[in-house]
Order: structure tokens, then C-alpha cells, then sequence
């Protein structure tokens, strides 16, 4: 293998990317212990919840994992800031990764130049675009984000990712993306979102070639594909914001993609894995590690029946007397032990009935949520990993906002296989 392939993460969370690209090797930890994808190295990282330093805690917990060396805990906006003027140094970097929210990416035109955008306040996109601005020699991208992202807003289907594509290619990067829910790959939580790989490259792509043949398709194979769409956003991020997807009912991105020089190729794949598949079941901890307090009570078990069942019911808005009817679908309840989990959410932890909360039923008729140490391990993340001095809650809500560690691992594998690093 060739020189290591420094990376820097962005919203870092609990650090999801990093284990599953460096892996974790510390003496202190051996439970903890992790292979490498390759040659993968994480020299700095950022991390910030907004609010106070009481909303800290997925920081805290990175910082005990990995150290302090090479990580931030400040809002992103203003370290990129400091490091415009000179204040601070980012180390440069070959790769950089990242998890950022689903946000309105619209963007206007700067009064001070005609070529230049500007993105609203807020939204982590432009954070990322500005860190790629200030590296210009970072090689490759992996980020992640909820699938709607392809087909947001609904006003102007596909608007967002337009702009995302055409900022990647102003700034000479070939894009491939997929829609992986990690079940479908044998992991043990049902989690859909989309992953973008860019490299910085002059060398052409065949883009339908690599549909089939790219960075994500060996990551995680699929059915090979013999039809796909072609066309092309616009090449300013402003013009796709006032103009991409304008009377498109659908979304023109599939859930796999390749672009280059604002050409897309996209079509919809289906997974073709034949590896081992794992449970719900597969993770949980044994009866003795479990708190009283994640036990449903009997005087609670038909409150969280009712929110899990399926509702059609009148119903009145207490500020207008508006009155109509408000119906949804039942839920597993309790959660099934032979399946995949559903996917985690932030508002997982806390012992209040919920909707959306995780439910098991023990062999002897008892009924619980599941426990943070399960939480961590559907998320492919070691037993424990986020017990780090935080509440229980907030490593539920950690775990909401993480992803599953297995899909850069594998990312990371097929860029080493792709690439000879």
C-alpha cells in the first residue's frame, strides 16, 4: 500500500467515520478494538451541537475515545472563518467525510461577484464547501444524509442535490452516490440513506461503466444494470437553485448515480448480497445488564399499544376548532427479534411511551426498550461506545444521529481494492 490517506471529519458525532475507516486500536480499550479499511488516517475533526456546553456530550465522547489532538469543538461556520484570516491552521488533508443535515440548500447569486453564490445561514452544506474551497488538494469526498435529500423540496423535485452536484463539479470532483439500506447488506438495523464518493479528477469516467463497476457498486454489489437516465444539472449552483426540477413531479435522480462535468448517468438498483444477514435479536445484551427503569410498566403497556396501533379518529384543532380526521398505520409491537431493527431515531431514549421507540418482549411475557449498549451495536458501533459519562438519553440520541459503521468500512475496502492505496 502507498502513504496513508489523511482525512478530516466534519460533524463528527460520536465518530462514526473515523471507526469504521481508521478502526480503533488502543491498549486501554481492547473491547473497542476494530480493523482499518486501509491506510486510512483522521488528523482532525469537528464536532458542535448547537445550544450550550451542556449539548457537548457527542464531543466529549469523541474526544475520550480518540483524543484531543487535531479535534474542535466550535461551530464549524466560525473555525472555517478563523482559518480564511489566518487565525487558526487546518492540516491538509487527502479526504474528507462527513454526515450533514437535510436542509434547504437554496442559494442566490453574491451582490460582489457575478459567478459567486451565497447559501443560507445554517445550512452545513455550504461549511463543506467552504472547507473544500480553502483545501483545494483534497482528493476524495464521503458524505452521508437522508435519502430525501435526492428529491427535496417538494416544490422543485431534485433541486437540492442539483445544487450539491454542481458545487462538486465547479471545484473539478466526479461524483458517485447510492441509496444503501444497510439491512440489505447484512447489517442488523433497516437505515436508508444516500452516500456521495467524489474524487478530484482530470481523467474522463465512463459513467454508465461505473454504475457498475464504481467505488460504491464494489462496496456493495448489486444487480447489474443494463438501462439508466442521462442528464445534466447546471453548471451554477444559483441556476439549479432557481430553476432545477421546476414542474417535475418525481425526483430525475434514482437511487444510484455517477456525474461528471455536471453530466449525470442515475438509474434505481436493487442489492445483490450473499454475505451473512443479522437480527434485531443479534445484539441484545443479557437480562442481568438491564436497568429497572427500561421495563414497561403494566399500568403503561396499553398507552404504548394505543401509539403502536394503527388510528382513525376525529379529531380538533384546540386553537382554530378545525375538526377532522387524523389516521395512520400500525406498528411491530412488539419489535421483532428475527428481523432487522427499524431505524433509530434521537428520540429513542427516555422510559415515556412513544410511537417510535424500540419495544421487545422477553420469553417470559415482560416487556422493554431497548438499552443504550443495543443502541450502540445496531449502529455497528463496539458494545459501550457511547458510554462516556452521558445520560442514557443522549446516547439514544447520539445513536439517532450516527450512522452504521460497517458502510464507509466497506467504502473504504472497495477504495483500496479501486484505487491500489
Amino acid at each position: 500500500m502507498s502513504s496513508e490517506i489523511k482525512i478530516a471529519e466534519l460533524f463528527a458525532g460520536v465518530g462514526g467515520f473515523r471507526l469504521g475507516l481508521d478502526g480503533y486500536h488502543n491498549e486501554d480499550e481492547p473491547a473497542f478494538e476494530l480493523d482499518s479499511a486501509g491506510p486510512f488516517h483522521t488528523v482532525w475533526a469537528n464536532q458542535w451541537e448547537p445550544g450550550s456546553d451542556r449539548r457537548q456530550f457527542a464531543a466529549r465522547c469523541y474526544e475520550t475515545r480518540f483524543g484531543s489532538k487535531g479535534f474542535i469543538n466550535e461551530d464549524i461556520h466560525e473555525v472555517l472563518a478563523k482559518a480564511e484570516r489566518g487565525e487558526i491552521e487546518i492540516p491538509d488533508v487527502d479526504m474528507v467525510v462527513g454526515g450533514f443535515p437535510c436542509q434547504d440548500y437554496s442559494v442566490a447569486r453574491t451582490l460582489s461577484q457575478a459567478d459567486g453564490i451565497e447559501g443560507k445561514k445554517g445550512v452545513l452544506w455550504w461549511d463543506i464547501y467552504h472547507f473544500l474551497q480553502l483545501k483545494p488538494g483534497t482528493r476524495f469526498c464521503l458524505f452521508e444524509n437522508v435519502d430525501r435529500l435526492l428529491k427535496s423540496p417538494a416544490s422543485q423535485r431534485g433541486r437540492d442535490f442539483a445544487i450539491i452536484l454542481s458545487c462538486l463539479a465547479s471545484l473539478g470532483y466526479a461524483v458517485e452516490w447510492r441509496v444503501i439500506n444497510s439491512a440489505e447488506y447484512g447489517f442488523s438495523q433497516r437505515r436508508k440513506r444516500v452516500y456521495i464518493f467524489a474524487e478530484k479528477t482530470q481523467e474522463a469516467w465512463d459513467l454508465a461503466g461505473r454504475l457498475n463497476d464504481g467505488v460504491m457498486a464494489h462496496a456493495f454489489p448489486i444487480h447489474r444494470v443494463e438501462a439508466w437516465d442521462e442528464f445534466e444539472v447546471l453548471s451554477d449552483p444559483a441556476e439549479n437553485s432557481e430553476r432545477f426540477g421546476i414542474g417535475k413531479k418525481v425526483s430525475q435522480f434514482k437511487t444510484a448515480g455517477v456525474m461528471q462535468g455536471c453530466r449525470v448517468v442515475t438509474a434505481d438498483v436493487t442489492a445483490n448480497f450473499d454475505g451473512p444477514f443479522h437480527n434485531l435479536g443479534d445484539v441484545l445484551v443479557f437480562e442481568d445488564e438491564v436497568p429497572d427503569s427500561f421495563y414497561v410498566k403494566d399500568e403503561e403497556l396499553e398507552q404504548w399499544k394505543y401509539l403502536k396501533g394503527a388510528k382513525r379518529e376525529a379529531r380538533k384543532n384546540k386553537k382554530t376548532g378545525y375538526e377532522y380526521t387524523y389516521s395512520e398505520g400500525a406498528m411491530a409491537f412488539p419489535d421483532a427479534l428475527d428481523k432487522p431493527s427499524r431505524t433509530i431515531l434521537t428520540g429513542e431514549g427516555g422510559r415515556t411511551p412513544s410511537r417510535f421507540k424500540h419495544v421487545i418482549q422477553l420469553p417470559d411475557g415482560r416487556y422493554r426498550r431497548l438499552v443504550p449498549d443495543e443502541l450502540d451495536q445496531l449502529q455497528g458501533f463496539p458494545k459501550g461506545w457511547t458510554n462516556a459519562g452521558m445520560t442514557d438519553g443522549n446516547r439514544a440520541f447520539c445513536m439517532g444521529n450516527a450512522l452504521v459503521v460497517g458502510i464507509p468500512h466497506r467504502v473504504g475496502k472497495a477504495m483500496v481494492s479501486l484505487y491500489g492505496l
